[in-house]
């Protein structure tokens, strides 16, 4: 990548990273692109509340120059149409205008899953999930409904699984695991204090751990299998949107892989469970 490819992205990545002076910086930049390119680093500086060498040091740190060169990667990062900048949601867009940028920034946000997680590692958590004695979905805040969901994928394979989205629960189960169970958290920033000390427990208790989360988080440390999803979306400010649909869209991958784990024989279990709720829909109706 040269100095001008991909700025936004590069930026991004290293949001959690940056010391908190820097980090002003950043969301100056990023709440604002267009605006810094036609900025002085005066302007820049006062915008951002921190002092001029504060965002010199940044834009050094980031591209081996200051400022000026810093707003030429910037305007060719635009030009080129990054996602984190051009799908970001204006106060003034049409509501087709914002389907369009939710839509686009899925699209591109599953894209750039799929780059980056190894076959290997999302084999290994299949093969756990399918060997597991029990399987645990923790997930708190935005993280509760994807563990929900998953909850509702994986208990049709037939095998003991549940969903716990409280704080003390989760403490309290993963205390209660022990070794061939299979604990997955779900943690979009991996910095949760409740998430990492409970996954420290489920290990020490024998589970094994797999952790979907940012592959540069504390969590990591207290995982088994880390299946890395890169943070696209600044929680600290924004819930997060499409970054959720590529936590859904692994777990449905796991769920999946453990499905064809099964074999073709395990079909008649998911039709007799499609069976049991057959009458409980309306029949569809032919369009004339």
């Amino acid at each position: 990548m040269n100095k001008h490819e991909d700025i936004i992205r590069k930026i991004q990545e290293r949001l959690s990273t940056l010391s908190k002076s820097e980090r002003k910086v950043a969301e100056a930049i990023l709440a604002d692109p267009k605006t810094t390119i036609h900025s002085s680093i005066a302007k820049l500086a006062a915008r951002a509340e921190v002092s001029e060498p504060t965002v010199n040091r940044f834009c050094r740190s980031l591209i081996g120059s200051g400022f000026p060169d810093f707003k030429v990667s910037l305007a060719q990062s635009l030009a080129t149409g990054t996602p984190y900048v051009n799908l970001n949601v204006e106060p003034d867009d049409a509501p087709g205008a914002v389907t369009s940028k939710i839509f686009e920034a899925a699209k591109n946000n599953l894209t750039r899953a799929q780059e980056i997680l190894p076959e290997s590692l999302i084999s290994r958590a299949v093969d756990v999930l399918a060997q597991a004695r029990r399987i645990e979905f923790y997930g708190l805040g935005a993280s509760g409904p994807v563990a929900k969901d998953a909850h509702h994928k994986f208990f049709r394979l037939n095998m003991p699984v549940v969903a716990y989205t409280d704080i003390l629960v989760q403490r309290m189960a993963a205390a209660g695991t022990h070794p061939g169970d299979a604990v997955v958290i779900i943690s979009y920033t991996g910095r949760t204090l409740p998430l990492i000390e409970t996954a420290r427990v489920a290990r020490e208790a024998g589970a094994t751990v797999i952790g979907i989360t940012n592959p540069d988080s504390p969590l990591t440390e207290h995982c088994s299998i880390v299946l890395p999803i890169e943070e696209t979306e600044d929680t600290d400010i924004y819930t997060p949107m499409s970054s959720r649909i590529v936590y859904l869209t692994l777990i449905d991958a796991l769920a999946t892989g453990v499905l064809l784990k099964r074999g073709p024989e395990f079909n008649a279990h998911l039709r007799k469970l499609k069976l049991s709720v057959q009458d409980t829909r309306l029949p569809k109706v032919e369009k004339k």
